[in-house]
């Protein structure tokens, strides 16, 4: 049997939900530029440089040494900051996946298939619509759950008679 989300766990799984699925997008954007940024620079042999000695931003091009690519920009390397700023994201997005993994007490081959996200391209955005339905009607569909059992026994309740008030008159 798997194990379920406790009660109390419930209002934060809406929170975790949200918090990975601005995370899953930001990566996700940042691993496209990443891609587009390793197209143009392997295949193009260009690194994109900004407030250089060509202007606000320019394309430079890497000529190929022995000793491997060399850039020929001056300015900020954008294409560096971009594998940066990836990596940090990813980190982000690794422990929003963690946290929603975790309160959602799901099976750890989730947390993996959750974490490819970040590095299989388009892949965050197609989980992060699948995620967060999923998660989302299960939501819907154990605070419905709750409220029909709550209603049930309060209407139960309000049958039997109120011990506590009669053993005070006898007393």
């Amino acid at each position: 049997m798997p194990l379920e989300p406790k009660s109390a766990d419930l209002p934060r799984i809406r929170g975790a939900l949200k918090f990975y699925q601005v995370a899953s997008v930001i990566t996700g954007v940042m691993l496209l530029l990443l891609c587009a940024e390793m197209i143009m620079k392997y295949v193009f042999h260009l690194e994109l440089y900004a407030f250089g000695d060509q202007g606000v931003l320019a394309f430079t091009p890497v000529i190929e040494t022995a000793a491997g690519l060399e850039s020929t920009g001056t300015g900020v390397n954008l294409s560096t900051g971009i594998l940066i700023a990836h990596g940090w994201f990813y980190v982000v997005y690794l422990f929003s996946d963690f946290r929603l993994w975790s309160l959602m007490r799901w099976p750890f081959s989730r947390f993996i298939i959750i974490a490819l996200g970040g590095i299989v391209p388009f892949l965050s955005f197609f989980l992060e619509a699948r995620i967060g339905r999923e998660v989302r009607e299960y939501l819907d569909r154990r605070e419905a759950a709750e409220a029909a059992a709550a209603t049930t026994s309060g209407a139960a309740d309000s049958g039997a008679p109120d011990t506590s008030d009669t053993l005070e008159a006898q007393q």
